[in-house]
């Protein structure tokens, strides 16, 4: 069981990394000409950004949940 919940933190991290790269790499990307474009209102990028970060800070939950699960099933053995 903590054999699953090892690779199920491991994935929840990996993914963790690839939505921040994705969300700041989106973000310094399309910043400069958002910037240029002074357009009212959010644009594409910049929701697409946000969208990104929001699902870091879900994987992020995740992880801390499968830690906490972890570290729960830990201590109830001893």
């Amino acid at each position: 069981m903590t054999i699953f919940l090892t690779l199920l933190l491991i994935a929840a991290l990996i993914a963790v990394v690839v939505t921040l790269v994705r969300g700041l790499a989106t973000f310094l990307l399309n910043a400069s000409a958002d910037a240029r474009e002074g357009s009212e209102g959010p644009s594409p990028s910049a929701v697409k950004s946000n969208k990104m970060m929001q699902y870091r800070i879900f994987f992020q939950a995740i992880a801390i949940f499968i830690i906490v699960l972890i570290l729960f099933i830990g201590g109830a053995r001893s």
